[in-house]
């Protein structure tokens, strides 16, 4: 962990539910903080005690702004999930080339040579997993 070689550090991590956060007890660690601002949200309470906020990744995201110019911003969740996040950040000024997206795919062999991974003309095992949103934005099957 080389915590000083960054600026400021923001996460917005989300769940269906409580239960469903992995590494909980790290994630509520980092909320602790005074030099990371992290904020957790669920879709639901399910009946389990939570404090935070209810709702969606989106609409946290405007209370972690960070300098344009200086962040690099990674998205990480299912499909569905991107279209509203990268629309979002796009409205909070991000460019295209500092979001970076996993598009990880059922990867058999890991080689590019089974082809289980394709996007478009990506192996995501071989040219990824992890794109920009430039990069990706004409991939099929993505949006």
């Amino acid at each position: 962990w080389r915590r000083d070689a960054f600026k400021e550090i923001g996460i917005v991590y989300g769940a269906r539910t409580p239960e469903n956060i992995l590494f909980r007890g790290e994630m509520e660690n980092l909320v602790l903080r005074d030099d990371i601002k992290c904020l957790l949200t669920v879709d639901s309470r399910e009946g389990q005690p939570w404090d935070a906020h209810v709702g969606r990744v989106t609409d946290l995201l405007d209370r972690v702004r960070m300098p344009l110019r200086d962040t690099s911003v990674a998205v990480c969740g299912p499909p569905v999930f991107y279209r509203f996040v990268l629309e979002k950040l796009l409205s909070l000024g991000y460019s295209k080339g500092s979001i970076y997206m996993s598009l990880e795919r059922r990867m058999e062999c890991g080689m590019g040579k089974c082809g289980h991974c394709v996007v478009g003309h990506k192996y995501t095992c071989v040219d990824g997993p992890i794109f920009t949103y430039w990069d990706a934005i004409n991939l099929p099957e993505i949006f």
